[in-house]
């Protein structure tokens, strides 16, 4: 390192440019007498769902196309009916997916002959009151609805849950600082820098904590539980 100086001295006394690596290395701050230390640390917020995400359609067969659709389009009606009459909100319904495919029977050594169609028609469904899903869940069936994905459950105001993960992210990296620099008899003397990793996504509810919130005991169950909502940070800092 006591070369540089010199070279740059040099450089100078030559009319020449100080080369870029020279000027980088003299402007580096040097820390004889302090120590780097970085410190990845996980925070965690524990939420309650509010908002349970589905699909729900409806898959209907016939001989023609046109029969297909009728049918597939009469039945959705119904589904989309039993919705907004428990209580679904308009913004809360939206259509997912709309197929209509031919079927096809198969001989060997014979081309496939078309013996009808299928005609499908998904909607994707937001329930806000999740205590309330599972005897939606049943209306829907009852009016046709066949086929049935889901529910995804999720946190209304994770923005602020994401918050308060970082903020306990960021004590829980002060503190294992503070561990690290009385182990090694220093102190903390200031954080240099803070970045923030990638929010992993929320695990699934985790079965010992999960309580049944299901509106009615004959209805299908619908269990919300506890999600995790994590921030991860990595912050640099000086101990002297």
């Amino acid at each position: 390192m006591r070369s540089l100086p010199i070279l740059a001295a040099a450089a100078l006394a030559a009319g020449t440019a100080v080369p870029a690596v020279a000027q980088q290395a003299m402007n580096a701050p040097l820390l004889l007498d302090a120590t780097l230390l970085d410190v990845v640390a996980e925070g965690k917020a524990t939420r309650v769902p509010d908002i349970a995400t589905l699909r729900a359609g409806v898959v209907t067969q016939a001989v023609t196309a046109a029969a297909a659709l009728q049918d597939n389009s009469a039945r959705m009606n119904r589904v989309v009916a039993a919705l907004r009459k428990a209580g679904v909100a308009p913004r809360d319904i939206q259509t997912a997916t709309i197929a209509l495919s031919p079927q096809y029977r198969y001989a060997e050594n014979e081309p496939p002959v078309i013996t009808g169609y299928q005609a499908s028609n998904q909607v994707s469904v937001r329930f806000r009151d999740i205590a309330k899903s599972g005897a939606i869940l049943d209306a829907l069936v009852a009016q046709g609805a066949n086929q049935i994905q889901g529910p995804d459950l999720s946190v209304d105001a994770a923005d602020q849950a994401t918050d308060e993960a970082r903020t306990d992210a960021i004590a829980k990296a002060r503190a294992r600082a503070e561990l690290y620099a009385k182990a090694a008899g220093l102190r903390v003397d200031r954080i240099l820098t803070i970045a923030e990793g990638d929010v992993p996504a929320p695990p699934m509810p985790m079965a010992g904590r999960v309580r049944l919130q299901s509106a009615e005991a004959d209805s299908t169950p619908m269990a919300a539980g506890e999600q995790d909502i994590t921030a991860t940070v990595t912050v640099r800092f000086l101990l002297r």
